[in-house]
């Protein structure tokens, strides 16, 4: 049998504020993450474990005032050869703005 596959814009979505309010969502590959603490070096928002060695986001939806803060965490991750494990997707139109290694907006988490 095959493994259904999950679409990357679906993750979150049911418990999900309101997208006219927080328009935007990070999808992290925690386990794809090697603890570099990049993020939590350039965002307010992401914060080291110090047990586990592995940042993570204090919230996983947010709006404007956000925005740019959490797209430099996405951008300086070096995990996945410098792809990057934290995805910060438009919820409005399901578009990538950070890593997006493709150039075009797909989402470029790969389970």
């Amino acid at each position: 049998m095959a493994e259904e596959t999950v679409d990357p814009s679906e993750i979150g979505e049911q418990d999900a504020p309101p997208v006219d309010q927080k328009p935007y969502k990070l999808i992290f590959e925690a386990n794809k993450c090697i603890a570099a603490g990049k993020c939590a070096e350039v965002s307010d928002n992401w914060e080291m474990d110090l047990l586990s060695g592995i940042a993570a986001p204090q919230t996983y939806f947010f709006d404007a005032d956000d925005l740019e803060h959490n797209i430099e965490a996405a951008n300086v991750c070096p995990a996945k050869k410098d792809r990057g494990v934290i995805h910060v997707i438009d919820r409005r139109t399901n578009e990538e703005l950070a890593p997006d290694p493709h150039g075009d907006g797909t989402v470029s988490v790969d389970w």
